[in-house]
C-alpha cells in the first residue's frame, strides 16, 4: 500500500521560507515520479513541482520556478520542498503524490488514479 505522511507546514510570514517533508513507503522510491500538489479553498488542484528519480529531472510549476527545490533523500524514502521567498498566493494544502505526467515542463498531478498523502496546510500572511 502506498503511503505518504507530510511534515513541515505551518504559518510564516510573506517572503519567508518554509521546508516541508514527505516520508513515502509502498513503491519503488528510486524510480518513481513523486512530487507536491496544491490546493486553495475554491481553486484547482496546482502541480508545484515534481522529482522523476528514474532519470533525475525535476519540474516546477511557473508560479514557483525560482523560488521552490525539490530534493529527496534515498536512504530515507523522502523527498523535500524547501520554498523560499513565500507569498500570500502559496497559502494551500499542500499534497505529496505519485505518479505524475510533464507536459511542456510543467507537472501535471494524479487526479483520478494515483496516491497522495493527508496534505498539509502551509499559510503565507501579508
Amino acid at each position: 500500500e502506498v503511503q505518504f505522511v507530510e511534515s513541515g507546514g505551518g504559518m510564516v510570514q510573506a517572503g519567508g521560507s518554509l521546508r516541508l517533508s514527505c516520508a513515502a513507503s509502498g513503491f519503488t522510491f528510486d524510480e518513481a515520479a513523486i512530487g507536491w500538489f496544491r490546493q486553495a479553498p475554491g481553486k484547482e488542484r496546482e502541480g508545484v513541482a515534481c522529482f522523476d528519480k528514474s532519470d533525475g529531472s525535476k519540474y516546477y510549476g511557473d508560479s514557483v520556478r525560482g523560488r521552490f527545490t525539490i530534493s529527496s533523500d534515498n536512504a530515507k524514502n523522502t523527498i523535500y520542498l524547501q520554498m523560499n521567498n513565500l507569498e500570500p498566493e502559496d497559502t494551500a494544502v499542500y499534497y505529496c503524490a505519485t505518479p505524475w505526467s510533464v507536459v511542456g515542463d510543467i507537472p501535471i498531478p494524479p487526479e483520478h488514479f494515483g496516491s497522495w498523502g493527508q496534505g498539509i496546510q502551509v499559510t503565507v500572511s501579508s
